[in-house]
């Protein structure tokens, strides 16, 4: 009973030590964290508001892309930094120096950062790709020998989804040529093979008079920005003169004006009676194989008398 008694003894006074400390420890860490998600709150609330103004004074679709694009990095930025600052107040708190481990991951980073030099090297080349407005969410390009429309744009990545529906992230590090196919405006480039036999000239006038009616089309007038435009006979294949025009189009535009008046195309030829070229071998013969042939053929063709 004496055990029993010097126990719970001192387990009273332990806690009445103990408890006002950890007591004033969970309200200090319930303050900071509270106030990280006041701050993160009010940080998200601002990028929403400034994000709504600076998107009613302007009605460039450009300009909104790079504005929504730079929204989700600033976003994420604030995010990162609030975390930051609270777990080092928390450690403070706790009484754990913060100088000592920042002494530490300045020694450690270093070592690390001969590690992580490709990491490194995304996150900047991720900062001049969003600076530069080279990507935006939206945007149809081809990076790093993929291509597709992208869905995020990150300081370390890009994401994007091709038309299989493929998802590929592609390190902004590995980005060194960025071709977009989707900015102010885009063409329709038309190889179109016709026979040889058929006048080339007849060819042109058949296809700006398809162009023409398109641009009539409610479906396609607005999508389509002027008229066609011819290159020319582009080049003599085995079978058939290619010639090249293109059409102006919309952003993104392109590919379905371009299916749409290749199969116009096609009617108005099958139409006129204009045959698709397909491919064809011409065969020669040398002479005296020539005169063989002829002479066995001429036997053929001769009755027997005897017969």
């Amino acid at each position: 009973m004496t055990d029993w008694a010097n126990a719970s003894s001192w387990l009273y006074t332990w806690a009445m030590e103990r408890l006002p400390l950890l007591l004033d420890l969970s309200i200090r860490l319930a303050f900071i964290l509270a106030l990280a998600w006041v701050l993160r709150l009010i940080a998200r609330r601002a990028i929403r508001l400034i994000h709504a103004t600076v998107r009613n004074r302007t009605d460039s679709i450009e300009d909104i892309k790079r504005i929504d694009t730079l929204v989700r990095v600033a976003r994420y930025a604030a995010s990162v930094v609030i975390f930051i600052l609270a777990a080092g107040l928390a450690l403070s708190v706790l009484g754990i120096s913060v100088a000592p481990l920042l002494a530490t991951a300045g020694v450690a980073g270093i070592a690390i950062g001969f590690g992580a030099q490709t990491l490194v090297k995304d996150v900047f080349s991720g900062f001049f790709v969003l600076l530069e407005n080279q990507i935006r969410v939206g945007d149809v390009v081809s990076i790093a020998g993929r291509d597709g429309a992208v869905e995020e744009v990150t300081l370390r990545y890009v994401r994007l989804r091709d038309y299989a529906g493929d998802v590929h992230f592609v390190p902004n590090g590995e980005i060194t040529v960025v071709t977009s196919r989707s900015r102010e405006f885009a063409h329709a480039v038309l190889d179109v093979g016709v026979h040889y036999r058929d006048d080339v000239d007849d060819m042109f006038a058949l296809m700006k008079a398809v162009a023409a009616d398109m641009r009539k089309d409610k479906d396609y007038a607005l999508k389509i920005l002027d008229d066609l435009e011819i290159a020319g006979v582009q080049d003599w294949n085995a079978s058939a003169v290619t010639l090249r025009a293109r059409i102006k189009t919309l952003p993104l535009a392109q590919w379905e004006v371009r299916r749409e008046f290749l199969r116009r195309l096609k009617a108005r030829f099958d139409a006129a009676g204009h045959e698709i070229p397909y491919p064809q071998v011409t065969l020669s013969l040398a002479r005296e194989t020539e005169a063989v042939l002829t002479d066995q053929a001429a036997r053929m063709l001769t009755p027997d008398p005897a017969g």
